[in-house]
């Protein structure tokens, strides 16, 4: 089998390139994805989120135990389906803050830079309430559907924004917009009450196309290197069978920043200590392969409010009341995911962007509660407020356990081992607390859940976050963009003296954005589409 590209990753970014490579009839692509098709029913329904953790559709990685976090694994899920995490995450359209990508241009990335990034943003998005925005920042057009959820909102949701005002955070109706600060409503990834997927928007609407082959259930194994060029790429299929396929023009990573950085060591490309600890032929010494891991980290301050119909009890009575509203008149509950409001604030003042993002949910969650795991979801109504840490200093690293592609790699973040980390997570909470002490949450309010109240010690609300903290699902940097010594790919995300070779996915990003990452990993695989294609 010979392509001109071969596409590592039905992904976020996978389902992009698919798309824009394959308009041009001329190029034969071929699209590999080591899970099956989307075919799972939660995939589609937006509450089906909690279905997906721990799921046939879910890599289920976790970290090496955090010395922080009293030795604790951190649950990391990853989409493993078409659509990649696109399938599987809880559906928010955040695109960070313009200086983000101002960072990105400071770091030996001059085309990166908020201005230059904009367009591609704009180029994906068909935003349904364009009218209602500021159009030079948004798009209508684009094949990603992007929506205030109009069928369903919580009072406890519309209590948070008035608490946030009450506390001098300034309502912001766009924080994609001209600025980031302020708080407001998600904008999600859902199109006529459906999850709307990179799959579901990009890869489906073209799968008709017979220069675009997409093969499920082929797990690669390694790329071909011949004399510094990546040729092609050998694949497990189903399983069982093991398959070459040869690319013309190019091999293009789509992975995620965990498995791009290794299946590049297992190909013979990063640190040449790792690569020789593992008998690996060093094919290309890159030390900065699978360094440089950044990851947002989120915690919970919860609330049980006092009347029902609030927000949304997670009962299974009153699943399958929601459930039936759905299948009838696609409204009510089941139309959201777990999200529905946020706003961003700065814990230091003279920074020049949000350090803190509070994600608002519908859900209270108690110390019993896993939220990654269905059967354990609360009954009782609540809310949740969760402080997010949005430019993290702990800097951790990818390493291989096995020269096996099917095994999990080691993931070592290193969480809250920089001070800072904690600090801001520590204000977070502080400041979760006092929003709930607000007119308009507390006259919801029942009784606390969790964490301290407000008041309590900080050594009482830092063993809350010790024992609570989750990531949110955003590993970024591990093959990332620059000209350093560090750096994986070039600023046209091409890897480092392999010709034939770029990486698309979190994992460029040499700095973490500040906000969810699926809307920047979209627009970095438009922006590479681009490059790939000379555009």
């Amino acid at each position: 089998m010979t392509y001109d590209y071969i596409i590592i990753g039905a992904g976020s970014a996978g389902c992009v390139l698919a798309n824009r490579l394959s308009a041009n009839p001329d190029n034969q692509v071929l699209l590999l994805e080591a899970g099956g098709p989307d075919r799972k029913l939660e995939i589609h329904i937006p509450a089906g989120y909690a279905k997906l953790h721990r799921s046939e559709v879910d890599w289920g990685f976790e970290t090496e135990p955090q010395a922080q976090l009293y030795d604790r694994r951190v649950y990391l899920p990853r989409g493993k389906t078409l659509g990649g995490s696109s399938s599987t995450n809880a559906m928010a359209y955040i695109r960070g803050n313009h200086e983000d990508y101002n960072d990105w241009a400071k770091l030996g990335n001059p085309s990166w830079t908020f201005d230059q990034v904009l367009p591609y943003f704009k180029r994906s998005e068909h935003n349904e309430q364009l009218d209602q925005l500021n159009p030079n920042y948004h798009g209508q057009g684009g094949l990603l559907n992007v929506t205030y959820n109009q069928k369903y909102r919580s009072a406890a949701a519309e209590a948070f924004v008035a608490s946030c005002k009450a506390m001098g955070i300034p309502e912001n109706q766009d924080v994609n917009g001209a600025e980031q600060e302020g708080a407001g409503y998600f904008q999600f990834n859902i199109k006529d009450q459906k999850r709307h997927s990179t799959a579901t928007a990009f890869l489906k609407p073209v799968l008709s196309r017979s220069n675009l082959k997409v093969i499920t259930q082929a797990q690669t194994q390694r790329l071909l290197i011949e004399n510094d060029r990546a040729v092609g790429v050998e694949f497990l299929l189903a399983g069982k069978t093991q398959q070459t396929a040869k690319a013309n023009r190019e091999v293009i990573l789509c992975a995620g920043a965990f498995q791009s950085p290794q299946l590049l060591m297992l190909s013979g490309i990063g640190p040449e200590v790792e690569l020789k600890k593992w008998g690996i032929e060093v094919k290309k010494a890159l030390p900065g392969v699978g360094q440089n891991l950044q990851d947002h980290l989120f915690v919970n301050a919860s609330a049980i409010t006092h009347t029902k119909g609030l927000n949304h009890a997670l009962k299974p009575l009153s699943q399958l009341q929601y459930l039936l509203q759905y299948a009838i008149s696609k409204s009510g509950p089941m139309t959201i995911g777990p999200l529905e409001a946020v706003a961003f604030t700065k814990v230091f003042k003279d920074n020049d962007r949000p350090d803190l993002q509070l994600h608002f949910a519908p859900i209270q969650a108690d110390y019993n509660t896993d939220l990654h795991n269905w059967k354990t979801l609360p009954t009782v109504d609540g809310f949740s407020i969760l402080p997010t840490l949005l430019k993290p200093k702990s800097r951790g690293y990818l390493g291989l356990r096995s020269t096996d592609p099917t095994a999990a790699a080691l993931i070592q973040p290193n969480f809250l081992s920089e001070e800072h980390d904690l600090k801001i997570l520590v204000e977070g909470i502080k400041l979760a607390l006092e929003l709930m002490e607000q007119s308009p949450l507390q006259a919801i309010t029942k009784s606390r859940v969790t964490p301290p109240t407000k008041g309590a010690s900080e050594e009482a609300i830092i063993e809350h976050i010790k024992r609570r903290v989750e990531t949110v699902y955003h590993p970024v940097g591990t093959c990332k963009m620059g000209s350093d010594e560090m750096a994986v790919v070039d600023e046209q995300l091409r890897v480092w003296g392999i010709e034939g070779l770029r990486v698309v996915d979190a994992s460029i990003m040499p700095t973490i954005v500040s906000g969810n990452t699926n809307a920047p990993v979209i627009m970095i695989a438009e922006k590479a589409a681009d490059l790939i294609l000379g555009n």
